[in-house]
């Protein structure tokens, strides 16, 4: 049978503050559970306002709670607190690592989706058109400041120098702007430590060997100077032993690698520590088949990028996370299974019966 885990701790990030909190509350509530709800600090303000939303529905008091603050003085003590029996965390490795750790202390259940350094595979006979829209799409959308963002283009040789130049010219049309500007294509960055950091990952990739073909900087379009923009990057000519193609930048920057056959290209998309998901462009309807199955990715595309399911399982292989959310595996993770017998008809075993005198 099943039945509810209980107290749930649910900690979500900044970059897509309601969908995060909605994946996780739902299920938990749907399974019968209670939970406390902790926002980044960046990013409150969706919270608040879902919790609000909530309590007008009718949730009883005390079923869903919120916490605000720090990972360390709020986060933290979700992941530690032995009245807590599971914690659900979105966020970077770094800090997962942290929580799983804390949540060692109680063996309590943990659910992590740490994020990844996604490849999108393009062989020469993809849909040309439709390839070189979506590995736009997969790195510049939110400005990069996805999960899943496609950041390691893996494109096959005989069709790189076209491809990726026409890359740089689409990217260098990239429109930036704030949320009222109805022309803006992308963003700004969460803040201005954020870029910064996006900056270094990109100048340490220049100082790696790797090419910068566009971005490399914040705009100085006029009317940008309020916000932390940062262009739309593509750094050529990379390797996979590189740092910026082996670290997650979560910004706008899209590092480009080549491969022959199949199987290089398949080894290239392996090699990383993330798992989180992928996509292959290709018309050739087993080799996808073929590729997809040796990818070592929780969630692979095939000649899309981004299309996000709820009824479809989401999460990661290796340092990606452990668990699931969405589909039906998603909500078993806000259960608990419990094997209950019954004998309809008891009676006495024999294991040690005796008789009278004691004998056997």
């Amino acid at each position: 049978m099943q039945e509810p885990v209980g107290v749930c701790g649910l900690i979500t990030p900044w970059n897509y503050p309601l969908l995060q909190a909605s994946w996780k509350v739902a299920p938990a509530l749907a399974a019968g559970n209670t939970f406390v709800l902790k926002p980044s600090e960046l990013t409150p303000s969706t919270s608040i306002i879902l919790m609000r939303i909530l309590k007008e529905c009718g949730l009883p008091a005390g079923v869903g709670n919120l916490v605000l603050g720090a990972g360390a003085t709020a986060g933290a003590p979700l992941a530690e607190h032995p009245d807590v029996d599971l914690v659900s965390f979105t966020g970077g490795l770094v800090t997962g690592r942290r929580v799983m750790a804390a949540a060692a202390a109680t063996v309590k259940k943990v659910a992590l989706e740490l994020g990844g350094k996604n490849p999108n595979i393009v062989f020469a006979d993809a849909d040309r058109a439709a390839a070189l829209d979506n590995a736009l799409t997969a790195v510049f959308l939110h400005s990069g400041q996805v999960c899943s963002a496609g950041a390691r283009l893996i494109v096959e040789e005989s069709i790189r120098d076209e491809f990726v130049d026409e890359l740089v010219r689409r990217a260098n049309r990239i429109v930036l702007g704030g949320p009222f500007d109805a022309r803006a294509q992308a963003g700004t960055l969460i803040s201005r430590a954020h870029r910064d950091k996006v900056a270094a990952y990109v100048e340490a990739g220049i100082g790696e060997g790797a090419v910068l073909r566009c971005g490399g900087g914040a705009p100085d379009a006029l009317g940008l100077e309020a916000g932390w923009f940062y262009r739309p990057t593509i750094l050529d000519r990379c390797q996979s032993s590189m740092g910026c193609v082996q670290d997650e930048s979560f910004g706008p920057v899209l590092t480009v690698e080549t491969f022959r056959g199949e199987d290089e290209a398949v080894a290239i998309a392996n090699d990383t520590i993330y798992g989180l998901a992928g996509a292959v462009w290709t018309t050739d309807a087993s080799r996808a088949q073929r590729v997809a199955g040796n990818l070592r990715h929780g969630t692979v595309w095939i000649n899309d990028y981004h299309p996000y399911l709820p009824q479809a399982e989401w999460g990661g292989f290796k340092q990606s996370g452990v668990g699931r959310e969405l589909g039906p595996t998603g909500l078993g993770e806000y259960v608990e299974l419990k094997h209950v017998y019954q004998n309809v008809n008891p009676a006495p075993s024999g294991w040690f019966a005796t008789d009278e005198t004691g004998g056997d």
